[in-house]
């Protein structure tokens, strides 16, 4: 960038930065960013700014750049409010840079426009990387976290574990079942697994197929698996696409289904006998009967 110029521009930088705001409030509704708050916007604008100008006296911009980008992204607000902003940055300051000079030559406003562009492009093209980069990042991270999320297993007895599923199932979802299912079957050592659909709409020849799948790949391990959650409409389907679960229990709610776990397991539940001094005894103490 022209020496000259890159003077001129850091002395009057406040002006530069005045007529910025000025301009770039004017787009806000243009660029998705209307429903933000003036107090944020104005407040997130100079920041911006603060980090255009960093990158111009080579003070390690790339950090702050990339600090920038992922501010942005967490605030949800889109590639277009940093890219419309550093156009109106570069076209703000050519205006400021030609008006400094009384007479405006053919190779003055080259050399205007040419200094300006080398340093807003790499800041747009950085920009952009870093905000593209940063995207992918929490996308990625959010991916792993939702495939925990979908489908756990749970421990909820010695030797019984329960996998809730809760919306479609897909191959995708479908294989992390069957991984999560047999690392979790033998990490837990656990006798009885059950899967619990309650939570999945359809039930189709595809999602019956990978539950069989599953259910086998636990008996190949010694233990048991235990459908649950099998609702009237999932059964009539079930019946009508001619898909055979006799090879594995079932039951139609993930009480029933426990009880059988505890069944398997050599347990049953048995109701406690009343205690002798229940409420009628306390209550006719206190009456003094």
């Amino acid at each position: 960038m022209d020496v000259k110029l890159k003077e001129l521009i850091i002395n009057n930088s406040d002006s530069i930065v005045d007529n910025w705001m000025n301009e770039v409030g004017k787009i806000k509704s243009g660029n998705y960013t209307a429903s933000i708050s003036d107090e944020l916007y104005v407040n997130t604008n100079r920041e911006f700014v603060n980090v255009i100008f960093t990158s111009i006296q080579n003070e390690s911009s790339s950090k702050s750049l990339e600090e920038f980008s992922e501010k942005i992204i967490n605030l949800g607000w889109p590639l277009s409010y940093i890219t419309d902003g550093l156009q109106v940055f570069r076209r703000v300051t050519i205006e400021f840079l030609l008006k400094q000079t009384e007479k405006v030559d053919t190779n003055h406003f080259q050399n205007v426009l040419t200094s300006v562009d080398e340093w807003i492009e790499p800041l747009i093209r950085q920009l952009v990387n870093e905000y593209s980069g940063s995207w992918e990042n929490i996308l990625s991270l959010q991916r792993v976290a939702l495939q925990e999320l979908s489908a756990p297993l749970i421990p909820v007895m010695e030797g019984i574990t329960v996998m809730p599923l809760i919306g479609t199932i897909d191959t995708d979802r479908a294989k992390l079942i069957m991984e999560n299912l047999l690392e979790g079957t033998i990490k837990h050592n656990s006798e009885v697994v059950l899967i619990d659909i309650t939570g999945v709409p359809v039930v189709d020849t595809m999602v019956a197929h990978h539950i069989i799948q599953a259910a086998e790949a636990v008996r190949l391990i010694g233990s048991t698996c235990i459908l649950v959650g099998i609702r009237p409409e999932i059964a009539q389907t079930i019946v009508n696409i001619g898909i055979d679960l006799s090879k594995f229990p079932t039951r139609s709610t993930l009480k029933k289904g426990f009880t059988k776990a505890l069944e398997i397991t050599g347990r049953e539940v048995v109701d406690l006998p009343a205690k002798e001094n229940g409420i009628e005894d306390i209550m006719r103490s206190l009456k003094g009967e």
